[in-house]
C-alpha cells in the first residue's frame, strides 16, 4: 500500500514516524547502564566494592546497571572512549588519558571529598635504612600500574622534583599493576620500596593486613586532585544528570549510603570539573608519560 503513495507523502510519513518514535527509540536503546573501574585492586575486591553502588543506581535510575571489572587501566580508558560502557571510576591520570584519546569527549561528574586533596605514600621495611627519597638510589622500587595517578604519575613527579630519575637511579623498576599487589611486593621483599594510593594503605593498616612495625610510610607527597566518576559526552544529558544526582545524594546517615560510602572509602561525593585535572595533565607531560 505504501508503494502507491506519492514519494513526497511517503517521506513525510516516514519522517513523522521517526520523530514520534525518537524518544521511545532512545529509551529502548538505553535500558542498561554499563559500569567499570580502573583495577586499582583485585577483581574480587572491585566487585565487592561496587556491587552495592550498582544496586543503588538501579533503584535511582530505574534501569538495569551492570558492573564488569576490566583487566588493566588502559582497558578502562578504551571502554569509555569506545562507548563500551557508560560510567567509569577513573584515577585522575586515566581520566586525562581518556580525555586525550577521545578528543575531549569525557566528562567528569563526581569525585569524593577525599579526591580534592589526595596523596601518595612511599613505603619500605622499617629496618631497610630507607628514610628519604634520596635513599632510594640504587634500590629496587615498585609502582602500581603505569597509568595510575597515585601509584605512578605523582610518585614519579615527586622523585623527579627530588632529582631522582627512576630509569637512571634505581637498580630495578617494577610495576605491580594494583595497589594491594604493591604492598605485597614490599612485605615479601621482592622490592625495597614502593609507592601507592594513601587510602589503600590506610585500609590495609585499619584491617590489620600489614604490620606497620615491619613496613611503614617514609614519604608522603603534597596533595593533588585524583579519582572521579566520568561519562562520555554522547551519553544523554538527562541520564548524566540523574547519575550525578544519585551519587551526590549518597548520605552516610542511611544504612545503604553508609555501606556504599565506606566501601568506596568516601565521606561523600561532590561535583567535579575538567579544570581540576589540568595539573595532572601537566605533570604527565612533564614526566614524559603523555
Amino acid at each position: 500500500m505504501l508503494d502507491r503513495l506519492p514519494s513526497r507523502t511517503l517521506k513525510a510519513l516516514l519522517l513523522g514516524a521517526a520523530l514520534a518514535l525518537g524518544p521511545l527509540g532512545t529509551a529502548l536503546a538505553q535500558t542498561t547502564l554499563r559500569v567499570t573501574t580502573i583495577p586499582e585492586e583485585a577483581a574480587t575486591e572491585q566487585v565487592r566494592k561496587f556491587t552495592p553502588l550498582a544496586q543503588y543506581l538501579e533503584k535511582k535510575l530505574g534501569m538495569k546497571v551492570e558492573f564488569t571489572p576490566v583487566s588493566d587501566y588502559p582497558a578502562a580508558v578504551e571502554a569509555l572512549v569506545n562507548k563500551k560502557v557508560e560510567l567509569v571510576w577513573f584515577g585522575g591520570f586515566t581520566h586525562v588519558q581518556a580525555q586525550i584519546r577521545s578528543g575531549g569527549k569525557i566528562i567528569p561528574i563526581a569525585q569524593r571529598v577525599e579526591d580534592t586533596k589526595f596523596t601518595s605514600v612511599f613505603i619500605a621495611k622499617t629496618d631497610s635504612g630507607i628514610k628519604t627519597l634520596a635513599d632510594l638510589k640504587g634500590k629496587q622500587v615498585s609502582f602500581g600500574s603505569q597509568s595510575s595517578t597515585s601509584g605512578h604519575l605523582m610518585p614519579r613527579s615527586n622523585l623527579l622534583a627530588a632529582g631522582l630519575d627512576p630509569e637512571r637511579d634505581f637498580k630495578r623498576i617494577a610495576y605491580s599493576g594494583a595497589h594491594d599487589a604493591t604492598i605485597a611486593s614490599v612485605v615479601s621483599g621482592k622490592v625495597d620500596a614502593a609507592a601507592l594510593d594513601v587510602t589503600v594503605w590506610k585500609k590495609f593498616v585499619a584491617e590489620g593486613k600489614v604490620d606497620t612495625q615491619a613496613v611503614n610510610v617514609f614519604f608522603t607527597t603534597p596533595p593533588f586532585f585524583n579519582y572521579n566518576w566520568s561519562v562520555h559526552a554522547d551519553l544523554p544529558a538527562e541520564l548524566r544528570e540523574k547519575i550525578k544526582a544519585a551519587l551526590l545524594a549518597l548520605d552516610d546517615s542511611t544504612p545503604e549510603g553508609a555501606e556504599i560510602l565506606k566501601l568506596n572509602r568516601a565521606s561523600r561525593y561532590i561535583e567535579t570539573k575538567p579544570e581540576n585535572y589540568k595539573g595532572l595533565e601537566a605533570a604527565g607531560r612533564s614526566a614524559g608519560l603523555l
